[in-house]
């Protein structure tokens, strides 16, 4: 991402936004594919200015999807995209009061999920849930991933079309995709959710299964503990029937690894692995082998 572009778009997106063109820049987190930054006005206003190349150059639209349906997310004021780049003026939050805990969490994904219209945003279905697999497996084998993890990969495909039956059952809406406690923003204004540039329609359950992270061995329950939280504070009871073949809990987490590790290999093809090709394919290895126990394959 040329830092050079990302300077270039903000005049036009402060003319839309109606603001005058003298902000401080305050970065607040930046990395390779993205940035966020605050940008303080000598009036004492200030807004937030996000940028993400593609994949993530889609968020604008997720954000106004989510408030036409009600979600409470940052309002935005202004986007551009160039090429492949996005820019945004969004709402300003200020400081988090505290951190998210499981009950905002699980109030979140209540509203997040009866989203069940969402046009313009990609469909995980059954279908494409029992596929991920295939992909897995055709990427792997391209990489020179170890034996261990291309058996895995191929169970997973042999199992995919039992395994994801019933994929569709409630909680199947707007799925966040990454999240996470600082994916909401507990604020003098309440909770807002955040970060939604990879949104998708498809099993809540996914979300479920991320919201403690995916770094640390799974803990079933943990997770089973979260999905009742979630159907206390809301949630369809159907969270917790089981689907194929297995446990609610068990799904959720296989799935759930199976969809990171898919996501992974597709950053080994845009190239972002280069220089870290071994550190990649341990993650994508940890989360297929996962996933082949908990799915059970």
């Amino acid at each position: 991402m040329d830092a050079t572009d990302v300077t270039a778009m903000l005049p036009g997106l402060l003319a839309d936004a109606g603001l005058t063109n003298t902000p401080a820049r305050r970065p607040i987190r930046v990395w390779a594919r993205s940035g966020v930054e605050r940008l303080a006005f000598p009036d004492g206003a200030s807004v937030v200015f996000k940028y993400a190349e593609a994949p993530f150059d889609r968020e604008d639209h997720a954000l106004k999807t989510a408030a036409a349906a009600g979600l409470p997310v940052p309002a935005v004021h202004a986007a551009h995209r160039s090429g492949h780049l996005l820019g945004m003026l969004m709402e300003d939050l200020g400081e988090p009061l505290r951190e998210a805990d499981d009950l905002d969490g699980a109030t979140a994904a209540v509203q997040i999920h009866r989203i069940t219209a969402a046009p313009g945003l990609p469909h995980l279905g059954e279908a494409e849930l029992a596929a991920l697999p295939r992909e897995i497996t055709r990427r792997l084998a391209r990489y020179g991933a170890s034996n261990e993890a291309q058996a895995a990969a191929t169970d997973l495909c042999r199992a995919a079309d039992t395994r994801t039956k019933d994929a569709e059952l409630p909680p199947f809406g707007l799925v966040h995709s990454e999240f996470h406690p600082t994916s909401l923003h507990v604020g003098v204004t309440g909770l807002r959710v955040l970060d939604v540039a990879r949104a998708f329609t498809g099993p809540g359950l996914l979300d479920l299964a991320s919201w403690h992270g995916t770094t640390t061995t799974p803990d079933t329950d943990r997770t089973r503990g979260f999905l009742t939280t979630y159907v206390e504070a809301g949630g369809p009871a159907e969270t917790l029937a089981d689907r194929g073949g297995l446990d609610a809990t068990a799904w959720a987490l296989g799935w759930h690894r199976v969809w990171v590790a898919e996501w992974f290999t597709q950053q080994m093809d845009l190239g972002w692995a280069e220089g870290a090709d071994h550190s990649w394919m341990s993650v994508i290895t940890r989360h297929v082998l996962e996933a082949a126990q908990l799915l059970d394959v």
